[in-house]
């Protein structure tokens, strides 16, 4: 069969198509919440880290001009709070009454920058703590001074600390705010699918009616045309019409059964129905026009009855906008194969429809299923609206089942589509229809 989508393209839906819009509004839900906690937290995390930057650059600003200070003006008898200050002179280093820490002075940096006259900064982390020594010349000899940064590294733990509380605290209320500006942004988007769902389903019954008297009136107009001898064009323009009021009333119906699944809340009421016979119930009403447009079609289906649970008339409406969109895409003298069983993975029941007509390009795959997309190829699809595949794709996710699409542009294509079995059985039908049948 042939679509207007790619080479391959595989459907598996969950639960009824009314679950799956829920599913929808729900996942909106999540990502506004999502989007709305993320962005308050990376606020509170930008707020944080500017507030710990600030404090360091203040802090290395402090530590800097303390050091310049130091090494300009200071004398190693009366060093500033938390620093010490060693002279090196005539190859002795003078320092001040106050004990240095382990390991200081640095003699080697004294030495080099007596020799040399260079500068030199360095941190060095010792005794539990992290000291910033800065070296420099004097007269003929060099000073170092050596300044204490535990106080500093004390009060960004502190900040550190404080920012971690409030940022897990952050974290609480965004997510409260997410969950709050979530369901007053999908709330809108709720109300607009319920409104669109009630129109659609009101529109479409205001339709029916008109649409049938229509259409009986056409059908009335050929019998007396006949009768009365009306030209053959006449007659043939009227039974177009016909065919296009008939048209009209499927689509029409088709969107009010899309509205009654999306829009239910409840599921309907199943009961196991025998696949086989939807589709041989199916093929008879194709006989006709495969016989006009010279097309096979192959159906092997296996003697007994094949059950799923279901609505008999959701799954007629699936089964024969497969079987449809294989003709419609099908040339004069093509082939369409129906193959029913049980499939191989498992309790599941699968129909394969497959033809040698148009094929469809695998670029476009994954829109074969989309509302309103017409694809190229097929005589009727062109003029439709697109909505068959889609409805029969909401279906067969109201019956939990799983459809594929295969095929080549010009090759044909393959449907499959599967169904759970039922574990009910019924009595099977006196006039039961067993092995494989051809029409033509």
């Amino acid at each position: 069969m042939s679509g207007p989508g790619g080479g391959g393209s595989w459907i598996e839906p969950s639960g009824s198509w009314a679950t799956a819009e829920r599913t929808v509004l729900r996942r909106a839900r999540l990502r506004i919440g999502v989007v709305v906690g993320v962005l308050i937290t990376l606020l509170v995390a930008l707020v944080s880290w500017v507030a710990y930057s600030v404090l360091v650059h203040a802090q290395n600003d402090q530590i800097e001009r303390e050091l310049r200070y130091t090494l300009s003006y200071g004398t190693p008898t009366a060093p500033p709070v938390c620093a010490w200050l060693f002279a090196l002179d005539d190859a002795r280093v003078t320092a001040g009454p106050v004990p240095a820490p382990p390991g200081f002075p640095l003699r080697a940096d004294l030495d080099a920058t007596a020799v040399s006259g260079t500068p030199s900064e360095r941190a060095v982390s010792r005794n539990g703590t992290r000291y910033v020594v800065r070296t420099q010349a004097r007269g003929d000899g060099a000073v170092q001074a050596v300044f204490d940064t535990r106080y500093q590294l004390s009060d960004r733990r502190h900040l550190l600390i404080a920012l971690l509380v409030v940022s897990s605290g952050s974290v609480v209320v965004a997510i409260a705010a997410g969950v709050a500006v979530s369901r007053h942004a999908v709330a809108p988007l709720a109300e607009a699918l319920a409104t669109q769902r009630r129109f659609v389903t009101d529109a479409s019954h205001e339709l029916r009616t008109p649409i049938t008297v229509a259409y009986t009136r056409v059908q009335v107009l050929i019998r007396r045309g006949a009768a009365s001898g009306l030209p053959a064009d006449h007659l043939r323009g009227l039974e177009q019409l016909a065919a296009t009021v008939r048209r009209l009333g499927e689509v029409v119906d088709d969107l009010l059964l899309s509205a009654r699944l999306v829009g239910s809340a409840a599921e309907p009421r199943r009961e196991p129905v025998d696949l086989a016979g939807v589709v041989d119930a199916a093929v008879a009403a194709e006989a006709d026009r495969l016989a006009e447009q010279q097309v096979t079609l192959d159906f092997q289906r296996p003697a007994e009855p094949l059950f799923v649970d279901g609505v008999a008339s959701a799954l007629r409406r699936a089964v024969d906008e497969l079987l449809t969109n294989a003709v419609n895409h099908t040339p004069a003298g093509g082939r369409i194969v129906l193959a029913l069983g049980r499939s191989h993975r498992g309790r599941w029941i699968e129909l394969t429809v497959a033809d040698n007509g148009d094929g469809f390009d695998s670029a476009a795959a994954e829109r074969l299923f989309d509302r309103f997309y017409r694809g190229p190829g097929g005589r009727e699809r062109r003029a439709g609206l697109g909505l068959g595949l889609a409805l029969m794709r909401e279906v067969v996710a109201g019956h939990r089942g799983t459809i594929e699409a295969v095929g080549r542009p010009g090759q044909g294509a393959t449907f499959t589509l599967r169904l759970p079995e039922s574990t009910d059985r019924l009595p099977e039908p006196a006039d039961a229809v067993a092995g494989p049948r051809n029409a033509r």
